[in-house]
């Protein structure tokens, strides 16, 4: 290296030295992030009522018989809030697992009844909730991309239709950064909170 010695520290990755968190953020990480994981999740459906409103406006037929009125060539359907509704229940369904039970191991649970799943592992369960979470937020995602290409990319529209469906596909992608945030910021332990067993 071409550096003396005393100016950079040699357990270092990289040269150049990343900024370093504002102090308010370094004190409560994990409230930060759930306020960040809030904010996402509500620019996401923004973006899609957004479209939605776009959508209704076009549609709405004048009330001056005069003014000619030419009906929309696409207009949002049911088919585009299905995406967003995927991913909305799986973002639920993940963030209500607890993430103690996908490590328990030899963990026990009955719902009760004593058939079906009594004497199973809640371990088993928790992880097959959290794979179902995580396919309806990747079904929602993959659906907002076929919508966007088969709705409003492949048939020939009037410019501007187009932002229905990336409205959609910006939703789902920001549903799924937001329950990562979410999930990583809820199962951090906070300065302040002390586990105690007998």
């Amino acid at each position: 290296m071409s550096l003396p010695r005393r100016s950079y520290d040699p357990r270092r990755v990289c040269l150049i030295p990343l900024p370093q968190l504002p102090a308010f953020i370094q004190t409560s990480k994990r409230q930060f992030g759930i306020y960040l994981s809030g904010a996402l999740f509500a620019l996401g459906w923004w973006f899609f009522l957004d479209a939605t409103i776009i959508s209704s406006m076009r549609r709405r037929v004048p009330k001056d018989p005069t003014v000619p009125y030419e009906p929309p060539a696409t207009y949002i359907t049911f088919a585009d809030w299905v995406p967003g509704l995927c991913g909305t229940l799986g973002m639920v369904v993940v963030n209500l697992i607890d993430k103690q039970h996908l490590t328990d191991v030899g963990a026990a649970f009955s719902f009760g009844g004593g058939g079906g799943f009594s004497g199973d592992s809640v371990q088993w369960r928790a992880r097959l909730f959290l794979f179902i979470g995580f396919a309806l937020m990747a079904g929602g995602l993959a659906g907002s991309i076929t919508v966007l290409t088969v709705k409003y990319l492949v048939p020939y529209l009037p410019e501007g239709y187009e932002y229905y469906g990336v409205a959609n596909v910006v939703q789902n992608a920001c549903i799924m950064f937001s329950t990562v945030l979410l999930w990583l910021s809820q199962n951090t332990e906070s300065e302040y909170e002390y586990n105690l067993t007998l």
